[in-house]
């Protein structure tokens, strides 16, 4: 899986079904169902850890940086829909309706955890658009359409239940990585060092830096870098500063250092990926 920022379809759609598949961080302009039906995955989005069972609907506004940490050891398989918002409220959202972007753009990242006839239910809507999707003719693409509006009819519906259960963590470790996550979060812009970490959560720096591989398959500093690089694409669409100014803001303390590091996670310098997405569409 390579990193998304710019999908130019309004929809894509993926069934992955592999024993050794690992995922990037990345994030992206679409708005993303993800459906787990099988393996041992901890999905990491943003400063969340989902340790994920079978049944597991993931709703994200693509923004935030999020990654799944798959065991390669198990069969890992799931399901995918990307869909463009602005798109999806321009020809498939109907008057009749209400706001059927309102759980991505309120809850903008959450689990639900469905089991029984709401499990069985989204595993044959899924079925029935993986069924049309792809084909040239426009009867497959209209039916569709038709089925993604069922499908966020359906979401919509399964959003209206509190969501019951909070995020349970088996092991003390995650809990430590998740403490980590929600730091690098908060400090991302300054100077971080695992003498920092350590002394703020009061954990041996070696033991922070091996748990933290070991739950999320990068090193502590690897996140780091990617979340200054997720920053800064949010700023060099959404802002006027100047670029080397974006680079400060979000933690490189050279310009030289913050546009190779760029290219090297994007494929584009800043100057070019602020060109290339000056004029698409952006949301909260």
């Amino acid at each position: 899986m390579s990193t998304q920022f710019r999908i130019s379809a309004p929809f894509t759609m993926g069934t992955t079904s592999d024993f050794n598949m690992q995922g990037t961080y990345h994030t992206h302009f679409h708005y993303e169902v993800y459906y787990f039906h099988s393996g041992k995955v901890n999905y990491l989005i943003n400063d969340r850890i989902y340790v994920l069972e079978p049944g597991d609907l993931l709703l994200m506004h693509g923004m935030t940086l999020h990654r799944a940490h798959v065991d390669p050891e198990v069969q890992y398989h799931r399901s995918t829909l990307h869909f463009d918002p602005f798109y999806f409220e321009q020809f498939i959202q109907p008057s009749f309706a209400t706001d059927l972007l309102e759980p991505f753009r309120k809850l903008q990242n959450v689990r639900l955890q469905l089991r029984g006839y709401e499990k069985a239910e989204v595993e044959a809507v899924l079925q029935r658009l993986e069924q049309h999707y792809g084909k040239q003719d426009s009867f497959s693409y209209q039916r569709f359409q038709a089925q993604l509006l069922d499908f966020l009819i359906l979401i919509n519906q399964l959003c209206e239940k509190p969501l019951k259960e909070k995020p349970v963590f088996p092991s003390s470790k995650e809990q430590h990585v998740q403490s980590i996550i929600s730091y690098l979060d908060h400090h991302f812009n300054e100077d971080i060092s695992l003498e920092s970490i350590q002394s703020e959560l009061h954990l041996s720096k070696f033991y922070l830096a091996k748990t933290f591989k070991e739950v999320t398959g990068i090193t502590i500093f690897q996140f780091l870098m990617q979340r200054r690089i997720n920053q800064s694409k949010i700023e060099l669409i959404d802002g006027n500063q100047p670029i080397t100014e974006v680079g400060y803001e979000v933690g490189f303390k050279h310009p030289s250092h913050f546009s190779r590091a760029f290219k090297l996670h994007t494929g584009f310098t800043p100057e070019q990926y602020r060109k290339q997405n000056q004029l698409h569409p952006t949301h909260s």
